[in-house]
């Protein structure tokens, strides 16, 4: 009875969500709700208690929400200044063999795009430019969804594998385990993982491609460029784990993408493992009105900025490269120590609010704004863009009004969701003869019980679930890096590799997480005839990445 009053909250997200449609906003304030009534009339949790855990949880969602202001603000910022603009265009004159295109501006601008915001937005900024150039809006949105995969586990400066760290930190800590060393190792197999799946996706989205959206519906259309997409892969792959290992889970995909996006951008000028047969669509006039939004007939959209001056391309990239710098300097181990004084200084920048919430402990908090990237480097250098880009006072309000705007919709959904997972880890109880159980352990036990050794097939799917109805990677990662590594602990597996194939679950799951079709099909003019088509063309990747990161796991556990 307890095991199933444990999982009720999740199974009612779950049916709210995927069974009627519901917002994450309304299904994890209900979610939420529903958490606090069973801890308190089953579990025998205190008003006092429950209220702490959840105010802490309100106040640690506080941090990921500084993280996705600041990672929306700087894009918004240069859409307006018309630096987006700017960097579009310089991408219409490198290529216009299509799968080339497709390659540098879905996969590895995406990946950096991925690296610096997350949060949907290399699909928001990918799959419209991809249309502008002359893609069919269903085909763009298909590739820039599914080629925003392994990326994602790092986005945001690493947002998704903070998310872990949030969940996991006091699980930690009861255990005698330094937190450092063990995210280091967490990031280091999750990067594994996703390089070894990277080196197969590029190369998929284009066999896709030339196969649903080809004139001869073909997958040997795709064979010519093979080396280029092996290219894609290894450039982005080598700083992407090297990033990961020794570095931290802040860089791997901005630093992956950035390094391949100008690789590629070379490569492609220079003619370097390129076909010499260049591969279009049929015109459009051959096809079919599912595959066509309204930026494939001729009406794009206007920007706020399309009537500016084009600003040079150097000055457009001034922003990323100094975020790119700033985070550089503060993250990664330097010479001489630098690095990490840095490292020490900015951490120890904090704000006391509170030591401890009604007198509950471990509810202590800080706001450390000195560490957290959407103060330092994001609305820092959206600040300085300001000046940089000449903006007009009108052109600042819009960017932060439309921030703003944006970040709003996940205040309430992230709030529930943080506090909850609070309530399911925090809320103890005696239970199995043991005392200190948990609602999460419970659930932990109960997947241990019925997988075994088997956990390694499990782990993956929670994480996709997580993503599929959440719509993000880093909620995922918050409701259930606690469950894995309970599950894990059970099982004897490696709780390392168990908690980090969670956090690459949850990067899958973008592929057919709804939120993002959804946002995907409004972007390119979709809405209403494309999502289903969209969900049917990328669960076959899923599937495909799912079982290789499970295979990969289990590898890497016969090893360990």
């Amino acid at each position: 009875m307890q095991t199933a009053l444990a999982f009720l909250p999740i199974i009612v997200i779950l049916v709210l969500m995927i069974g009627f449609k519901k917002s994450s906003k309304l299904s994890l304030s209900i979610a939420l709700v529903l958490t606090v009534l069973i801890s308190y009339f089953e579990f025998g949790a205190s008003t006092t208690q429950i209220s702490a855990y959840v105010l802490f949880g309100f106040l640690k969602a506080f941090d990921i929400l500084v993280i996705i202001f600041g990672a929306i603000l700087i894009l918004n910022t240069m859409k307006y200044s018309g630096a987006m603009n700017a960097i579009n265009n310089g991408f219409t004159k490198i290529t216009t063999d299509r799968r080339i295109q497709v390659i540098i501006i879905g996969w590895a601008f995406g990946a950096f795009i991925e690296g610096a915001a997350g949060f949907g937005t290399p699909a928001a900024l990918a799959a419209p430019l991809l249309v502008g150039l002359g893609f069919p809006a269903l085909g763009a949105a298909m590739a820039t969804l599914i080629l925003n995969s392994s990326p994602v586990s790092y986005g945001a400066v690493g947002t998704p594998t903070f998310g872990v760290q949030t969940a996991i930190d006091s699980l930690l800590k009861a255990d005698g385990i330094a937190v450092d060393s063990y995210m280091q190792q967490v990031s280091a197999y999750t990067a594994t993982i996703h390089s070894i799946g990277a080196l197969f996706i590029p190369f998929v989205v284009v066999a896709m491609m030339t196969k649903f959206f080809g004139k001869n519906k073909s997958f040997k259309d795709a064979l010519p460029v093979l080396p280029f997409c092996l290219l894609a892969s290894i450039s982005f792959v080598v700083p992407y784990w090297l990033m990961a290992k020794f570095a931290g889970f802040e860089l791997p995909a901005l630093l992956g993408g950035l390094i391949s996006l100008g690789i590629l951008v070379v490569a492609a000028k220079v003619g370097f493992l390129t076909p010499k047969e260049k591969w279009d669509f049929e015109p459009i006039s051959a096809w079919p009105e599912f595959w066509k939004g309204p930026g494939n007939m001729g009406s794009q959209a206007e920007t706020s900025s399309s009537n500016k001056p084009q600003m040079s391309l150097f000055m457009a990239w001034v922003p990323y490269l100094l975020i790119s710098l700033i985070l550089v300097l503060t993250r990664m181990p330097l010479p001489f120590g630098i690095g990490l004084e840095f490292n020490k200084f900015m951490r120890g920048l904090k704000i006391p609010i509170l030591d401890s919430i009604f007198g509950v402990a471990g509810t202590g908090y800080s706001f450390p704004w000195g560490y957290l990237p959407g103060t330092i480097p994001f609305i820092l250098v959206a600040v300085i863009t300001i000046f940089l880009h000449k903006m007009k006072s009108d052109e600042v309000k819009a960017a932060w009004s439309a921030t703003f705007n944006q970040v709003s919709k996940a205040v309430i959904p992230l709030a529930a969701g943080v506090a909850m997972v609070y309530l399911l880890r925090e809320i103890k109880f005696e239970a199995n003869g043991h005392d200190n159980f948990t609602m999460l352990k419970l659930m932990a036990t109960f997947f241990a019980d019925i997988a075994g050794q088997g956990y390694i097939a499990v782990a993956p799917l929670i994480g996709i679930l997580g993503s599929f109805f959440s719509g993000s990677n880093t909620v995922s990662n918050l409701l259930f890096s606690g469950l894995q590594y309970e599950a894990a602990t059970l099982v004897g597996l490696n709780t390392q590799v168990i908690v980090a194939l969670q956090n690459v679950g949850g990067a899958i799951g973008n592929m057919v997480c709804i939120n993002n079709i959804v946002a995907v099909c409004a972007t390119v003019g979709l809405l209403g005839k494309g999502e289903g088509r969209l969900l049917t063309y990328d669960l076959l990747p899923a599937l495909f990445y799912t079982i290789l990161a499970g295979s990969i796991g289990a590898v890497l556990l016969m090893f360990i």
